[in-house]
């Protein structure tokens, strides 16, 4: 695949990770792209197809996310946490991708189909952009078997109760947090694991980590 490296952003849910990519996106304008993801799950109320988005005429096309869309003044109210919505297909016509060898990650959730297509990320790279990967640590396993070559970069936090949960919700989410972190210290999974107990300082180490792919893409556009 040609272009700049992509980046692939794991960790649990609440470690900040949109957080700091929307800082990125704000900081480096025109610099960071985004993939739609496939699924096989109903469109919920309010999503629609790759919405807002240039769409790609085929099954397993790619759609670029404009820096522009996402940190509108109106969109940053309503972040989602800032993807677009999926690109709803059959889960016959997704397996069939999947049996191709037609994604770089897929996995399945409450008996829904979620994966990334190659051809999602190749497009992504040919517009000179460095495409960012969310993904689980599985996801990060699969794309491991693949020739992607991307930066990994695992995004934790320190363990805290939060006030607002429920006693159940709390112990599911800390121990999510401290399966993530364990696997994250696995050799060889991760380039870097930073964690976020200071955003400023998680953000540094993250744009440290970036600046080498950040600098080529920037110019080629100059």
């Amino acid at each position: 695949m040609a272009g700049p490296r992509p980046v692939v952003l794991s960790g649990p849910s609440g470690a900040g990770k949109s957080t700091l990519m929307k800082r990125l996106l704000k900081d480096y304008e025109g610099v960071f792209g985004f993939s739609v993801s496939h699924t096989t799950r109903k469109p919920r109320p309010g999503e629609e197809e790759g919405k807002g988005l240039n769409m790609l005429p085929m099954l397993l096309g790619a759609t670029l996310l404009p820096v522009a869309d996402v940190f509108s003044s109106k969109d940053v109210v309503i972040f989602k946490p800032f993807l677009p919505d999926y690109h709803y297909t059959t889960r016959e016509a997704m397996q069939e991708g999947i049996d191709n060898g037609d994604f770089i990650e897929n996995a399945e959730f409450s008996g829904n189909l979620y994966g990334t297509s190659k051809s999602a990320i190749e497009d992504v790279r040919a517009q000179n952009l460095i495409c960012i990967l969310d993904v689980d640590i599985q996801g990060v396993r699969n794309i491991k078997k693949t020739d992607l070559d991307p930066i990994y970069i695992s995004i934790q936090y320190v363990l805290a109760d939060r006030q607002t949960e429920t006693e159940e919700s709390l112990q599911k989410r800390l121990e999510a947090a401290r399966q993530d972190m364990e696997l994250s210290k696995e050799p060889g999974v991760f380039d870097v694991v930073i964690i976020n107990d200071d955003l400023d300082k998680a953000y540094e180490e993250l744009t440290a980590i970036l600046i080498d792919e950040i600098k080529k893409v920037q110019e080629v556009k100059s």
